[in-house]
């Protein structure tokens, strides 16, 4: 008898489990879409104030509006591909993050060009993913 009881407490976890995390996935998204939102009309600002010449502060801001996208974007394709999370996005949000940091913290040489062997690394990563083969050895069930 404990035994049943035990498999069945074994089979609700992972299920329990999975909607706390799409919970908490979705409860991210509406915050980063809250930041998607706030950064938009940081733009408008920068924008339309006059002599705003700042244009490094207006593309790292860019840069950050790409940021909440992708994630946002990384987390509607969790959600369509049945839970998982796909490889190239996190490559996607790694060399936006990459060239942010170049655009706005440039002021070391030696910084800046680990920024770029990271981005080629990060591109390298891409396009071997993208060369292999996609059919993966089925599980034993």
């Amino acid at each position: 008898m404990k035994i049943v009881e035990l498999s069945m407490v074994l089979k609700i976890i992972p299920k329990v489990l999975q909607i706390f995390l799409n919970f908490c996935l979705v409860l991210l998204s509406l915050i980063l879409s809250f930041l998607l939102i706030k950064e938009l009309t940081m733009f408008l600002k920068i924008f339309m104030t006059d002599g705003s010449s700042d244009y490094k502060m207006f593309i790292a801001n860019i840069l950050i509006f790409f940021l909440y996208f992708e994630f946002i974007t990384m987390i509607v394709k969790y959600f369509k591909e049945e839970y998982h999370f796909p490889l190239r996005y996190f490559i996607y949000i790694g060399i936006t993050a990459m060239i942010r940091l170049i655009i706005v913290e440039h002021d070391h040489p030696i910084d800046t060009l680990i920024y770029s062997l990271v981005i080629l690394i990060l591109i390298i990563g891409y396009f071997i993913m993208n060369i292999t083969p996609l059919e993966r050895p089925n599980r034993q069930k």
